[in-house]
């Protein structure tokens, strides 16, 4: 039997960065989102966003990839909103791209307590200065060259 843990911090984001995400339903989404991970197999550690993204810490198996896990969630949360709820005045729709990082054992608390601290965090940054820091800070700047 192989074992194997391979945690990962995923951002996605609503399409054209809409502030969709209303505080009195962006928790319900985000329950629903980790209750729906759970039916599918898909352990998410810890979520929480702002009005206009998602920040998840994924923990994967070895069966698992993270294409099929981000288009699991954020296909079926957005099916679930649009289409069995009232929850939201404005469709939501989540923006194609997404980033994800992988995360060390020994930085699962920092990055525990980062999506945790989401609305606190975006009082001093937006999603846009956050998402230049992300490609900076993981060399996904590179990458587009």
């Amino acid at each position: 039997m192989s074992f194997v843990n391979i945690w990962v911090h995923v951002v996605w984001g609503t399409k054209r960065r809409e502030p969709l995400l209303e505080k009195s339903a962006r928790y319900d989404i985000f329950y629903h989102i980790r209750e729906n991970a759970k039916a599918k197999g898909i352990h998410v550690d810890h979520i929480n966003g702002y009005v206009d993204h998602v920040h998840c810490l994924i923990s994967m198996n070895a069966k698992q990839d993270i294409a099929t896990i981000v288009q699991a969630l954020k296909g079926e949360s957005s099916f679930w909103v649009n289409n069995k709820t009232a929850l939201l005045k404005h469709r939501l729709q989540w923006c194609e791209d997404y980033y994800a990082v992988s995360v060390g054992a020994s930085g699962l608390d920092a990055v525990r307590a980062y999506i945790r601290n989401q609305e606190a965090h975006h009082g001093k940054k937006t999603f846009e200065e956050e998402c230049e820091e992300f490609m900076r800070v993981y060399g996904f700047e590179q990458m587009l060259e």
